[in-house]
């Protein structure tokens, strides 16, 4: 199954266009907690920035199947 990874907040949306290829949702999960590991390491731990964000896992036809909320995962 393909997953898109979207950044979200109330205003602004940062879409994934490429996505990942990945046997099942829990993978997708896995994936999801890797890249904002990447983000947290790439800002140095600087969080503020990212109150009110979330990271959306969606499937092709853009249905959610997932969000993690960058400002408690980035703690």
């Amino acid at each position: 199954m393909r997953c898109f990874f979207h950044l979200v907040n109330g205003h602004e949306t940062i879409l994934d266009d490429t996505g990942v290829e990945v046997p099942d949702l829990e993978t997708a999960k896995a994936e999801a907690q890797k890249a904002i590991s990447e983000l947290q390491q790439e800002y140095d731990g600087v969080i503020d920035d990212w109150i009110g964000w979330r990271l959306d896992i969606v499937c092709p036809e853009g249905t959610l199947l997932y969000s993690f909320l960058l400002s408690k995962s980035l703690h």
